[in-house]
């Protein structure tokens, strides 16, 4: 087997002359996965380079793949993807993933930003203050979610549980979602990856699919997603993904 002229011709647009060491050390590997990630796959749908490269940032938070992380992110810079939009993909991955998790991401960034030149910090992208990020948060909340699925969340949390519903709605929504530099379709598909590539997030997922509906994110652009997730996040969770989205629109 030899790596297609295709798969070829995509990587070196997203890595232009980078020769992965891996080819010595493991040839067929890298040839298998090569025809697969970057000839089989990205002739399926109709993301666009960019979107695909930030859904693919977003599930490698998700995942904790530091290394691929940083490998892919100068390629997402490559191809157009700002560093704005960059650092939105990180913030949107805090309430979802976890500060935990995403803090090792946010000092990646931060390296390879000043490494190409990027004068940090960015100009903010904040449209709240702590006076409005719970009313502008719920109001945007009930925007995507639905106001009946909010107000029945509200309504059906227990007394000693309420406080988490007024984070999600100032914190989650108030602080993040308000946030320019990303639409709210573009978040809404970002938090679906996110959801989908931790794993165990089903019920989240669910709610979020049809958050994506809700937003202009049809069943094409959600199974898009996914199929081009299947090279770094595998088949069980793809499955699971795909399962959701069934069940949510069926096919």
């Amino acid at each position: 087997m030899t790596i297609s002229k295709e798969a070829t011709n995509n990587h070196e647009e997203l890595f232009p002359g980078r020769v992965s060491t891996l080819k010595q050390t493991d040839p067929e590997l890298v040839e298998y996965f090569d025809n697969f990630a970057f000839d089989e796959v990205l002739g399926h749908g109709d993301l666009g380079t960019r979107t695909r490269l930030m859904v693919q940032l977003a599930s490698m938070i998700a995942s904790q793949a530091l290394s691929e992380y940083q490998v892919m992110l100068g390629a997402a810079l490559t191809v157009g993807v700002t560093p704005v939009e960059v650092k939105e993909i990180v913030y949107q991955a805090v309430p979802y993933v976890g500060m935990a998790k995403v803090f090792d991401f946010l000092q990646a960034t931060n390296d390879v930003l000043v490494e190409r030149g990027v004068e940090l910090p960015l100009t903010g992208q904040s449209t709240t203050t702590r006076q409005t990020r719970g009313e502008k948060g719920l109001a945007l909340q009930k925007q995507i979610i639905g106001a009946g699925t909010v107000e029945s969340l509200y309504a059906s949390a227990p007394k000693d549980q309420v406080h988490i519903q007024h984070y999600l709605s100032a914190n989650c929504f108030g602080d993040h979602y308000t946030r320019t530099g990303l639409d709210a379709a573009m978040r809404e598909l970002l938090t679906f990856t996110m959801l989908v590539s931790l794993g165990g997030c089903e019920a989240q997922v669910k709610g979020h699919v049809a958050a994506n509906l809700h937003v202009g994110n049809d069943r094409a652009r959600l199974i898009d997603v996914l199929t081009q997730l299947v090279p770094y996040i595998g088949y069980p969770r793809t499955l699971n993904g795909l399962r959701v989205v069934n069940e949510a629109t069926p096919p």
